[in-house]
């Protein structure tokens, strides 16, 4: 097959970057898809012989991927998000908008081929529901009627402004937040490197690399209580000193930026308002554990987020704080960022590894762990780009004195987006420890429209919800965690007294049960079963032994799959049947309190 000159080149600069080849092979999937709007039996075969693969292989991996396509799509791709919190604040109304006003359905095109539709899960603009994405440009806090002016401009041959920075990364702060890693949002420029460097940039890396020894640096990080902000909470420094010292292999350092959790989008900006201050954490890493290769891992969706990372990693180079003898140190660290294709499961350690190593994004089974064998067979730790962007913050002031920001365990600040039924959605950054309720009415403005607080999600999708009148509460990870959840991810969804909590169950299932990869039967099964069981509920079809039979079958799915996901479906589920079964018997009478018959219809 021949390629235009500008795909050739990209192919081959790919081929090339990887330590092992196959590696590339996502990437290049993307950006041929780019250019030819679907992947076809050529470029399969194409890309195969490239790669020395078969073309099975490249087949069974592209099709794990929502984010490839077999099949043309229109010359603009409308992908419009209905997960939790832009179902919250109109996602499924603008939905069914858009497939009037197009005059197609789900995975439809038109007939002329310049517009096509889709029902996406979350793609990391929480703050900013309802939210769509056309082709990859972000589009926030719309309406039916902003819909309508962005299609007739698209019409007209234009290409509408989309949002540069995430809604919601930016306001004023408020008194009780404590800017650290986000104190370059909204400086002009901050991503770029002379601007970064006048604030600061790359000081924790000149103090890490020529005052301190390794295992300073690990020790450092230890003292801080950094939790991974990720979702699981791991001591930072603990997970950096598994790796062992003597170990023949290279070692890597990975950055997790797959941030897919329903609810989080603070890794966004981040990485669009300051990824020297990422790259730089990343370094600091290496030079901890003694890599000298580090990869950014992320997610698809945040194509234009690559190109401003890919560009902050080019300029560190270029100024010498990448590459060869780092500060005239004598210390080498190589530095590449890596796209993924949509897949959630992805966000899982293992299964990172097995998608960057250029494969489908399935778990693999522990012990061994990434830290002895990891990324292509070697020593490899992986960090959330919020852990690693505190980093610099702790080794510049001590970690101590970053430890003391929050409470004993848990050290420092967290980012936390707030979405959902708020007046002021956001990504605010607060002292862990902060009390919930005193988060929602303060910092978050308080229930939109004057309505109670129903329940709360504290830390993404797969957390168990509070009651309102369980979130007079600490937010760190102890007392969360003591409570029955988790802080997770950091990605709170408030919901008010109007929400059909039946309803919520249902997307939240539907959400895991098309994220399954499929490799563990408790999780590929239940989680469809669950969907069904919860669509049929909400429906006014349920049946009063299926109420417990719900419960039941989430409880079957905890600790049975080789990965998280399962009990990430599990967990919320079983707490919202356990708090709001009085609204699941409601429903055996054939109605929803909530929701109209139409809506019902709407949001199947």
């Amino acid at each position: 097959m021949e390629l235009s000159s500008t795909l050739a080149a990209k192919f081959e600069q790919l081929q090339s970057l990887y330590p092992v080849k196959r590696s590339a092979l996502i990437p290049m999937l993307m950006y041929a898809q780019d250019e030819y709007a679907f992947i076809s039996d050529e470029l399969i075969e194409e890309i195969a012989r490239r790669l020395d693969l078969n073309t099975v292989q490249v087949e069974e991996t592209l099709e794990f991927y929502s984010m490839l396509h077999r099949k043309p799509v229109g010359k603009h791709h409308v992908q419009i998000c209905t997960n939790v919190a832009c179902m919250l604040r109109g996602g499924y109304e603008l939905l069914e908008h858009a497939k009037k006003r197009l005059e197609i359905g789900h995975k439809e095109t038109t007939p002329d081929g310049v517009f096509s539709l889709e029902e996406v899960e979350c793609i990391g603009a929480c703050t900013g529901a309802p939210a769509m994405q056309v082709n990859y440009d972000f589009y926030e806090n719309l309406t039916t009627r902003g819909f309508d002016r962005l299609i007739e401009e698209i019409d007209k041959g234009r290409r509408p402004e989309p949002v540069p920075v995430i809604t919601g990364a930016l306001h004023e702060r408020n008194n009780l937040e404590t800017p650290l890693i986000s104190k370059r949002f909204g400086i002009q420029n901050s991503h770029k490197i002379d601007v970064a460097l006048s604030l600061g940039a790359y000081q924790a890396l000149d103090k890490a690399l020529k005052q301190m020894a390794p295992e300073q640096v690990i020790d450092e990080v230890k003292k801080s209580n950094l939790r991974g902000r990720g979702g699981a909470g791991f001591p930072t420094g603990m997970k950096w000193s598994f790796v062992p010292k003597d170990s023949p292999k290279p070692k890597y350092v990975i950055c997790n930026a797959d941030e897919s959790e329903p609810g989080t989008c603070k890794d966004r900006p981040l990485m669009e308002m300051d990824p020297h201050q990422l790259i730089e954490g990343i370094i600091i890493a290496g030079r901890a554990i003694n890599a000298h290769q580090g990869f950014i891992y992320i997610r698809g969706e945040y194509r234009y987020v690559l190109d401003i990372v890919d560009a902050a990693i080019a300029e560190a180079y270029s100024r010498g704080y990448l590459g060869k003898n780092i500060l005239g140190t004598g210390f080498d660290f190589d530095l590449l960022i890596h796209t993924g294709a949509g897949a959630y499961e992805c966000g899982e350690e293992s299964a990172l590894m097995e998608s960057l190593e250029g494969k489908r994004g399935n778990p693999r089974i522990k012990p061994p762990f990434p830290a002895v064998v990891g990324l292509y067979g070697c020593p490899t730790i992986i960090n959330n780009v919020e852990t690693l962007s505190a980093v610099p913050s702790i080794i510049l002031e001590g970690g101590e004195a970053y430890a003391n920001r929050g409470t004993p365990r848990n050290g420092g600040t967290r980012l936390l987006c707030v979405s959902g039924h708020v007046n002021k959605p956001g990504i605010y950054e607060i002292p862990l420890g902060m009390n919930m309720k005193k988060f929602i009415e303060e910092v978050a403005g308080g229930i939109r429209g004057g309505k109670k607080l129903k329940a709360v999600i504290p830390g993404g999708s797969s957390c168990p919800l509070f009651k309102a009148d369980e979130t007079d509460i600490a937010m760190d990870y102890d007392t969360i965690a003591k409570a029955g959840s988790m802080l997770g991810s950091g990605g709170m969804v408030v919901i008010d007294e109007g929400t059909c909590m039946v309803d919520m169950a249902r997307r939240i299932m539907q959400f895991y049960a098309h994220e399954s990869c499929g490799w563990c039967v408790p999780c590929r099964e239940g989680t469809a079963w669950l969907r069904k069981m919860l669509e049929r509920f909400h429906a006014g079809l349920g049946r009063t032994e299926d109420i417990d039979l719900i419960g039941e079958l989430s409880k079957n799915m905890l600790g049975r799959t080789f990965c998280p996901l399962g009990d990430a479906a599990a967990m919320p589920t079983i707490s919202i049947v356990a708090k709001f079964r009085n609204e699941f018997e409601d429903h055996l009478h054939g109605k929803c309190t909530y929701k109209s018959a139409e809506d019902l219809i709407a949001s199947r």
